[in-house]
């Protein structure tokens, strides 16, 4: 089916609420007096609300409305940035340099506008320390809380334990827009690649 409104001869009201090419409201008439008007000033009579009893249509240059409708939909699939999710993989006894190094990983990945999927992995006896784990992420989540918040708080996978963080609005927004603004140029630590492929996973092991 298609999405397109119907236009001119292909609207089967017998009358219409009509409005005007500035968005004058004519009033309800007749299909007949409404197709002559737009024959009159050379423009389309184009249903935009056909649910409506009558149903309403306006007089504009139907082919104008596409070609413009089209550019705003293109412009907006070039401003759009693919949503990736990065992995960061802990352990639940992480040493203090190692664990800061990681930590800013999370923050360049938040920072390029990326969502991060955090895995704690236990091993051995510490499955029987979960706290550890929930302690960990809490920390985590705490000190990047500037960049993003919690989108899928911690829960237990088997022997991991994943949290899933995701930037502000105005973090993404600014990543976004740093790109957009400088088309051309190797992204900086801290600015999203373009992305011409699907969502992905990276996952980076500790």
């Amino acid at each position: 089916m298609s999405v397109e409104p119907r236009v001119n001869e292909q609207i089967r009201a017998r009358e219409v609420r009509l409005v005007g090419p500035e968005g004058e409201q004519v009033g309800i008439v007749p299909l007949e007096r409404a197709l002559q008007l737009a024959a009159d000033v050379d423009l389309d009579l184009v249903e935009v609300a056909p649910m409506a009893r009558p149903p309403v249509c306006k007089l504009m240059d139907f082919g104008k409305f596409k070609y413009e409708s089209a550019l705003k939909a293109r412009e907006a699939r070039r401003n759009q940035q693919q949503t990736v999710i990065k992995e960061m993989k802990l352990r639940p006894k992480i040493d203090p340099h190692d664990y800061e190094t990681k930590k800013g990983h999370v923050v360049r990945f938040l920072k390029a506008g990326d969502k991060v999927k955090v895995t704690i992995m236990f091993r051995g006896r510490e499955q029987s320390r979960p706290e550890l784990g929930f302690r960990l992420l809490r920390r985590l989540s705490e000190e990047i809380s500037e960049l993003g918040f919690v989108e899928a708080s911690p829960k237990q996978d088997g022997r991991n334990m994943i949290m899933v963080l995701a930037p502000h609005r105005a973090t993404k927004a600014a990543a976004v827009a740093a790109v957009a603004g400088k088309p051309g140029r190797e992204p900086r630590d801290g600015e999203a690649p373009a992305e011409t492929a699907p969502a992905a996973t990276e996952t980076t092991a500790e």
